[in-house]
C-alpha cells in the first residue's frame, strides 16, 4: 500500500471516529426570537392601516429581534371575529400581544386565556375596562393617549368659533368602548366651558357611512344647529357628506379625531374645522416595544400594571 492509500484512510478513520460527536452540536438551538401578535380594529379604516405599516417597519428595522403577525378586524363592531383572532393567537403560541380592543369589556375574558397562557399582553388604543380586568384578576399596562384631554383640544378651538347658548351635537363612536366614551367626554368638557348646548349624542359606530346617516338625522332634527362633533376623522368625513347635503357648508361647523390622510384636503379648504393626533404609525411601535421588554426582562403580566401616556396633538388647517 502506498503512502498516499494509505494516508486516505488514516484521515477517513479519524473522521468517522469523530461523527459520533455531531448529533449533540446539531441539537444546541438557536435562542428563538420572540413572536409579537398585533391585534388591530377595523382595517378598512385608515387610521389601523397606517398603525400595521408603523408596526411592519419597526419589525422591519429589528427583524432580527422578534416576529410580528399583525391582524385586525372587517369592521369595528366585529368583536367576535377579534376574540377568535386571539384564541388563534394562544395556540400559536405568540409570546406577547399588542391589542386594540373592539370591545373594552367583551375581550377581557379571552385576553384572561391568553395571561394564563403566559402571554405578555399590552393595551393601545381603546382602554380595556378597569372593573372586568380586576374581576377577572389580571391588570393589562394601557399605551396610548388621553382621549379626553385629546377631544378637549379639539372642542376648545371649536369652541372659538361658536358663541355661547350654540347648539351643537356629539357623533360618538362604538359606546361600549372606553376611547368613544373618553371623547365624548372631552368634547362636553369644551362645549360646556364654552357654554354650548349639547342637543344629541348619537353613535356612528366610527365608519364613514353610519356617520353620514347619523350627521343627517341630526340635521334634520335640529336645523338651527352649529356643530357637529365627530369622535373620528372617519365619522366626520360622513358629517362633512351630510352638511354639504343639507346645503349648509359653512354654516355647521364639523371637527374630527385621528388625523388620517384623507382628513387633511378637509381640514386645508375648511369643511373640517379641527382634529387630532395621536400618532397612529407609532401606537403599536410602544406597545410592541413594552412586550419585548417585558419579554426580556422575564417579567410576569402583573408585575406591569399603570398607563404609558403618549401624545396627543391638536390639528388645523395652520399646523404645520
Amino acid at each position: 500500500m502506498n503512502t498516499r492509500i494509505r494516508l486516505k484512510l488514516i484521515a477517513a478513520s479519524v473522521l468517522v471516529c469523530a461523527l459520533p460527536a455531531l448529533p449533540a452540536l446539531a441539537q444546541t438551538p438557536a435562542a428563538a426570537k420572540p413572536k409579537v401578535a398585533l391585534v388591530m380594529k377595523s382595517l378598512a379604516n385608515e387610521f389601523f392601516l397606517t398603525m400595521e405599516n408603523g408596526a411592519k417597519e419597526h419589525q422591519k428595522a429589528h427583524a432580527a429581534q422578534y416576529d410580528l403577525l399583525a391582524n385586525g378586524i372587517k369592521d369595528e363592531q366585529d368583536t367576535a371575529s377579534q376574540i377568535k383572532i386571539v384564541e388563534q393567537m394562544i395556540v400559536s403560541h405568540v409570546n406577547g400581544l399588542v391589542i386594540a380592543p373592539a370591545d373594552s369589556k367583551a375581550l377581557v375574558p379571552v385576553i384572561k386565556k391568553a395571561v394564563d397562557a403566559g402571554i405578555i399582553v399590552v393595551n393601545i388604543d381603546n382602554k380595556l375596562d378597569d372593573a372586568a380586568l380586576k374581576e377577572k384578576g389580571i391588570t393589562v399596562p394601557f399605551v396610548g393617549p388621553d382621549n379626553r384631554k385629546g377631544a378637549k383640544l379639539v372642542g376648545d378651538y371649536l369652541a372659538k368659533q361658536i358663541k355661547s347658548g350654540d347648539k351643537v351635537a356629539i357623533i360618538e363612536g362604538v359606546s361600549t368602548t372606553t376611547n368613544a366614551q373618553q371623547r365624548t367626554l372631552g368634547f362636553k368638557d369644551a362645549m360646556s366651558t364654552a357654554g354650548a348646548k349639547v342637543v344629541d349624542v348619537q353613535s356612528g359606530q366610527w365608519e364613514i357611512d353610519k356617520g353620514n346617516k347619523i350627521a343627517s338625522n341630526i340635521l334634520n332634527a335640529h336645523p338651527d344647529i352649529k356643530a357637529l362633533l365627530a369622535g373620528n376623522d372617519n365619522m366626520a368625513i360622513g358629517a362633512v357628506s351630510a352638511v354639504k347635503a343639507a346645503g349648509k357648508t359653512g354654516k355647521v361647523l364639523v371637527v374630527g379625531y385621528d388625523n388620517i390622510n384623507a382628513i387633511k384636503p378637509m381640514l386645508k379648504d375648511g369643511r373640517v374645522l379641527a382634529t387630532a393626533d395621536q400618532f397612529a404609525s407609532q401606537q403599536a411601535v410602544f406597545g410592541i416595544e413594552q412586550v419585548l421588554n417585558a419579554v426580556a426582562g422575564k417579567k410576569t403580566q402583573n408585575s406591569l400594571g399603570g398607563t404609558v401616556e403618549t401624545k396627543v396633538e391638536l390639528v388645523t388647517k395652520d399646523s404645520k
